[in-house]
């Protein structure tokens, strides 16, 4: 469960190192997003090759929380940070790499892409 300010590390290869959240849902008035829900944020420290740069406002797809989620079969699953990959206006990743293991709600909820590029879908 994540809300405005929160910090997430960055997933992928796109040359971004941080993200805080500072929209959630469209105008939609959520608080709060869950695993496979897409954000706004502001990018805090960037590498100066890579595709996003500082301050950059981009979306991103949140692939891993803390908080647990509970899943059909009466599982939870949780992991030790949050995380997201910034996708583009189409929902298709801008990086080429997906690193960690993602949750398999981000491909149920229409992220195959993201999903075929992690090395583990968890």
């Amino acid at each position: 469960m994540l809300a405005r300010r929160s910090n997430l590390i960055v997933a992928d290869n796109s040359g971004a190192k941080l993200l805080v959240v500072i929209g959630v849902g469209k105008g939609s008035g959520k608080r709060f997003v869950r695993l496979g829900e897409i954000v706004t944020c502001v990018v805090r420290g960037a590498d100066p090759n890579g595709q996003v740069k500082d301050h950059e406002i981009v979306k991103a797809v949140v692939v891993r929380t803390k908080k647990e989620t509970r899943r059909p079969d009466g599982s939870y699953i949780r992991f030790s940070q949050n995380a997201a990959v910034i996708i583009d206006n189409t929902k298709v990743p801008r990086a080429t790499r997906v690193f960690g293991p993602i949750a398999q709600e981000v491909k149920s909820l229409g992220f195959a892409k993201i999903a075929s590029l992690a090395k583990e879908v968890i």
